[in-house]
Order: C-alpha cells, then sequence, then structure tokens
C-alpha cells in the first residue's frame, strides 16, 4: 500500500501547489488526515477484538454445551474435544461435529424416553381411569439423558404391561368363575352376560375388576350357602335311608347328588347340580322318608334294641339273664315315646349306646378270642377226663383208634392251658389297666373265673399227688378217694360251667400277689404222653390210667 499511498501525497501536494495552499495549512491538514487514519485503524481493531472475544464466548459455549450434553447421555465430561493451538475460527470448526454428534444422541435418546413415556402414560389410563388427581406423567429429565434412565423407564414399562396381562387374565377368570356359578347354580346365562357387559367389555380398570369380583362373591356365597344346604339334607337322606333300609333301586335316583355330600366347593362343577330345582327334590325326598319314618319308628326302635343286645351278647357284656329280661336302661316302652320327637331321641340313644357297645367289642376282641381257645381248651380237658374214666378205651373195636388220637392231641393241648391261662390273664390285667374298670364276662369278672379255675386245678393236683404217694405205699391198684372223686367233679362242673357260659363262672383275682406270683408247675399228669403197654393179663394198659 506505500506506493499508492506516496502516489496519492503526491497528487495532493500537486493539487495544494496549484491552489496554493500555505505550508502551515498544508501540515495541519496531514496531521488530521493521520488522525483520520488512525481512527479507522482503531476502529478496525477494536472491531476484530470484538469478533474474537465472540468466538471465544462461542468456542467456550460450545465446549460447555458439549460438557452437558456428556453427561447428559452419560458419558465422561471430560473426554470433550480438547482446544487445538490454531486460530479461533480452526478451533471452533473442530468442536462443532463432536457437537453434533452429541446433539443428535440427545435428541435420539429423547425420541425414545418419549414414546416409553407415552407407552407409560397410555397404559396408565387404561388401568386406573379419571383419576384424581390424574396420574403423574413420566417426563425425561433433561439433565438425565442416560441409558440408564431409558432402562428404569421401559422396567417400568414392563412392569405395567405385565400388570396389564394380570388384569385382562384376572377378568378372563372372573368371567370364567361366573359362568361356572350360574351354570352350577341354574341361572340364565343371559344374566351372566349382562352382568359383564355392565362391568364394562375389555375394561381393566380397578372399578370392572372390583365389579366383577363383586358379583363373582356374591355368586360363591350362593354357592355355599346352596351347597350347605344340600349337604345337611343328603345326610339326613343318607341316614333316613339306612334307617329304613330304603331299597338301591329308590336310591339310584339320587346317587348323583349324594356323592356330593362330602364334595368341596371347588369339586361341584356339574351343571344345576345346585339349582333350586334339584335341592327342591332333595326336599321332597327327605320329607316323603320323615313321613315313613314317623310310622315305621316302632319297628326302628326294636331292631335298634336287638342290634344293642346282638351287640352285647356278642361281646358277652352282659349276662344272659339280664338280655332275657330286657337289659338295660336303653329298653324305652313304645307308650313312652307319645311323639315323633321322643322316638327319635330315643332313637339318637339307642344309636349311641350301639357305638359304644362296638367300641367296647372291639377293644375286647383278642381277650375274647383268647377266651374262646381257653373254653375249646377246657371241653377237650373235660373229654380226656371221661375218656381217662373209661376201663375199656383200650379195647380194640371200630373207631377206637380216633379215640386214641383225639386223646393224643387233647393230653397235647392240656398241657398248654396253664401258659394259655397265663397269657389270658396279662390280656386282661392289660385291659383293666388301659380301661381302668374290671373285665366281666356274662357278668362275672373274668380273673376271679382263672383264678376260681387255677386252685381248683392245684387242688386236684395235690389230691392226686397225695393218691399216688399213698398208692405206692401201701401197694395198692389205683383207686380214687371220694375227695379225688369230689374235686374231679368239682373241675369238671366248673370247666362245664365256664365252656357254655354260663352265669356261674371261674373268677381270676386281680390282686397283686396273684399277678406277681411265679408260673404255676404244670402238674406230671398234664406232662405225660400217651404210652401204652401191656399189662400182665395182656391188655393194653396206659401209664396215666393210675392217675
Amino acid at each position: 500500500m506505500e506506493p499508492r499511498r506516496e502516489l496519492l501525497l503526491r497528487e495532493l501536494r500537486d493539487a495544494w501547489d496549484e491552489v496554493g495552499e500555505a505550508e502551515e495549512d498544508r501540515r495541519e491538514a496531514l496531521r488530521a488526515l493521520e488522525e483520520d487514519c488512525l481512527a479507522v485503524y482503531r476502529a478496525k481493531v477494536a472491531q476484530v477484538r470484538q469478533q474474537g472475544g465472540r468466538l471465544r464466548a462461542e468456542i467456550a459455549a460450545a465446549l460447555a454445551e458439549l460438557a452437558a450434553l456428556r453427561a447428559a447421555v452419560g458419558d465422561d465430561p471430560r473426554s470433550a474435544a480438547q482446544t487445538s493451538a490454531g486460530s479461533l475460527r480452526e478451533e471452533l470448526r473442530a468442536i462443532a461435529p463432536e457437537l453434533e454428534e452429541v446433539r443428535q444422541r440427545r435428541d435420539e435418546m429423547c425420541r425414545q424416553i418419549a414414546e416409553v413415556t407415552e407407552l407409560i402414560d397410555r397404559l396408565r389410563q387404561e388401568m386406573r381411569p379419571g383419576e384424581r388427581p390424574p396420574p403423574p406423567r413420566v417426563d425425561a429429565d433433561p439433565d438425565d439423558l442416560t441409558m440408564n434412565s431409558l432402562q428404569e423407564l421401559r422396567a417400568h414399562l414392563r412392569h405395567l404391561q405385565s400388570e396389564k396381562d394380570n388384569r385382562i387374565k384376572k377378568m378372563a377368570e372372573l368371567t370364567s368363575s361366573l359362568h361356572a356359578s350360574s351354570s352350577v347354580l341354574g341361572m340364565d346365562p343371559q344374566e351372566i352376560t349382562t352382568i359383564v357387559q355392565e362391568a364394562g367389555a375389555g375394561d381393566i380398570s380397578d372399578g370392572a375388576i372390583a365389579r366383577l369380583e363383586s358379583e363373582a362373591e356374591r355368586l360363591r356365597e350362593a354357592k355355599r350357602g346352596r351347597m350347605q344346604r344340600l349337604q345337611d339334607l343328603v345326610v339326613a337322606m343318607l341316614e333316613l335311608w339306612s334307617l329304613m333300609d330304603t331299597p338301591p333301586e329308590e336310591q339310584s335316583r339320587f346317587q348323583g347328588v349324594a356323592c356330593n355330600v362330602a364334595a368341596s366347593e371347588d369339586e361341584i362343577t356339574e351343571p344345576d347340580a345346585l339349582s333350586a330345582g334339584a335341592i327342591g327334590e332333595v326336599e321332597a325326598e327327605v320329607a316323603r322318608l320323615e313321613g315313613l319314618k314317623g310310622r315305621r319308628m316302632k319297628d326302628l326302635l326294636a331292631r335298634k334294641r336287638g342290634e344293642l343286645r346282638e351287640i352285647r351278647l356278642r361281646a358277652r357284656i352282659v349276662s344272659a339273664q339280664e338280655e332275657e329280661d330286657g337289659g338295660s336302661d336303653e329298653v324305652v316302652s313304645d307308650d313312652g315315646c307319645a311323639d315323633a320327637a321322643e322316638r327319635s331321641l330315643v332313637l339318637e340313644r339307642l344309636d349311641a349306646r350301639i357305638s359304644e357297645a362296638r367300641d367296647e367289642e372291639f377293644s375286647r376282641k383278642e381277650v375274647l378270642e383268647r377266651m374262646e381257645r381257653w373254653q375249646a381248651a377246657l371241653e377237650e380237658e373235660s373229654w380226656l377226663e371221661e375218656y381217662n374214666r373209661n376201663e375199656n378205651r383200650y379195647n380194640v373195636g371200630k373207631g377206637m383208634h380216633l379215640m386214641l388220637k383225639r386223646a393224643e392231641k387233647a393230653r397235647a393241648l392240656v398241657n398248654k392251658m396253664p401258659a394259655m391261662a397265663e397269657a389270658l390273664t396279662a390280656k386282661v390285667v392289660a385291659w383293666e389297666e388301659d380301661r381302668g374298670t374290671k373285665f366281666l364276662y356274662d357278668g362275672e369278672g373274668l380273673l376271679d373265673m382263672l383264678e376260681e379255675y387255677d386252685n381248683t386245678r392245684k387242688e386236684k393236683e395235690q389230691e392226686k399227688k397225695r393218691q399216688r404217694d399213698q398208692r405206692r405205699l401201701q401197694g395198692q391198684s389205683t383207686v380214687e378217694s371220694p375227695v379225688a372223686r369230689a374235686l374231679q367233679k368239682n373241675l369238671k362242673n366248673v370247666t362245664r360251667t365256664l365252656s357254655m357260659g354260663g352265669s356261674k363262672k371261674m373268677i381270676v383275682s386281680a390282686s397283686s400277689s396273684s399277678l406277681s406270683s411265679p408260673r404255676p408247675i404244670t402238674p406230671s399228669y398234664l406232662k405225660s404222653s400217651f404210652s401204652p403197654r401191656r399189662s400182665d393179663d395182656g391188655q393194653m394198659v396206659s401209664q396215666d390210667s393210675f392217675e
């Protein structure tokens, strides 16, 4: 620019020369011109410096925005673009691409978050419409556009979607329950359809679910009430069938209903199973049976008394004389039963006593079984005594070998009788300790009976031993003394009485001394086996014949 400035100054000097400008004026004009030039330069410098300040401010703002966006999207803010050593414009151009990329990421995150938020709000409105205050909208935090924030919103959306699915499933279950209950109760299906439509078809709100739940609970209550009513009727009907001996062909009409007597609420699913018509039929049957029961109550009472008497006789609880006399206080005359109510009370008492008698029979079963075996052994012992007194028992004759075999078996059974008595006594003692009462057999104490038999047997053994010792000393033949015959006769009468189940029984003491006494020694005549020998005259003689 210097040549052009010199050229302009020369032209200006020539013009001044031509005009005749004074030297002082010329110098003044040049100083003014220089000041004007400096002012222009200063203005330009100020303008450029101002522009540089704006660029630095833009760079700082871009860096700050970049750091903020990085922090919002979850990047490390310290990884922002570093300023280079170039000009401010170059520095700003270097930041622009990275800033644009982060802005795009921010916009994408905002879009995704907005979509998830919209879905969340929509699901909330479906499930809880018209809430006051309305459900708060889940807005994206502009300072939190990270993936974690988006994942949290998506997790919340999945939770709401799961809740929606559960509500849809629950609505379907409630609708199905309504139809099932109405079918069991015999209701019109159109009524349930109307209820569902009033609740809101496709509505999954809290109000719709509450309405369906209320209707379902109402039907369940009705179902439970009818089920209880039906079960009470069926129980009464079964009891009347049993009392009246109703034939199976009459019972077959109500077999399907009778199967529901022990069913739970969920197990009764047959259509019209609890309808008013079905319950009415059962009520009519119960009323019919009640009428028959009133007319046949006398026969029922007689049959129940006979059943009770049979159980007591079988369990040997009372004596035969008591049974012949009518027995006990459970026998109530028909004249005392003025009406059906009193007869029903008598029948209930008889049923209770029959149940008690059956329990008693069951508890006495093992003792009675052992007692039967004991009585069979007593009969064999009595027969063996008769057989041993027969002087012709070894003569050869028809059927004598059978008698010999029976005698051999009877001796083996008689040898076991002490052990049988001991085992029977132990069972009776255990029973009495468990029940806290005395074991009566046909009205007599069984322990006393066993003790009496044991004493009689010991007396008999002592008498036999005394006779053997006397015969051995005197060298006489075996002759039974009058005392021995009396004892044998006494034992025979006792064993026969015990085997026949009469009122006069042998008694076994329940005292501690009897229970703790040692097992009695089996007499030699019970231990001896059958071993016949020939006598001097050639006849077959048993060694037991001398006993």
